[in-house]
């Protein structure tokens, strides 16, 4: 596919978030019907880890207007798939959503060993560390939520099992 095909893809692409992990594509299309043919549907992986967190998905649509009409829809009102109790969000696709892209014209990746001493070297650790930080505190606060209620501190044997690390984190993300 050259890049001038998928930057058109992007412009027919719809990104949906909050999706129940029960839909499945034929519900996507089936519920998308209403405004045109659904062409592809790509799920977006979670790399979390856990199958709570609501799944998203890039939605192709036969031509970029009706694009537009889902986003504005969908935007404008509460739309729910499957008679899911949460409603979907939507945005319009950008290219950094779609898992496998061309690549654009004139960039070209280069890769390079980087010394201890390097500047770039220590801001690479630090967003390695931070990242791995991220995972740890998403994969707690699933863990915690649905004790929400007695770990904030109404049942004292819940939050004495947590570390002051956890217990600070958590007042903090479950106010």
């Amino acid at each position: 596919m050259s890049y001038t095909d998928f930057k058109e893809k992007v412009k027919k692409t719809v990104y949906f978030d909050n999706l129940s992990s029960q839909v499945t594509p034929s519900v996507i299309k089936t519920a998308l019907a209403q405004f045109g043919d659904v062409k592809d549907i790509i799920f977006i992986p979670n790399y979390v880890g856990t199958n709570s967190i609501p799944a998203c998905a890039l939605v192709e649509m036969e031509n970029a207007n009706q694009a537009k009409s889902v986003v504005f829809e969908v935007t404008k009102l509460p739309f729910m798939m499957s008679g899911m109790p949460r409603p979907v969000r939507s945005l319009a696709a950008k290219a950094q959503m779609f898992p496998k892209r061309p690549q654009k014209p004139g960039l070209a990746a280069k890769c390079q060993w980087l010394d201890l001493e390097d500047e770039d070297f220590h801001t690479t650790r630090k967003l390695m560390v931070s990242s791995g930080r991220h995972v740890a505190e998403a994969a707690f606060v699933l863990e915690v939520r649905p004790f929400h209620g007695t770990v904030r501190g109404d049942d004292e044997s819940d939050i004495s099992t947590l570390t002051a690390m956890q217990r600070t984190l958590l007042k903090f993300l479950c106010p």
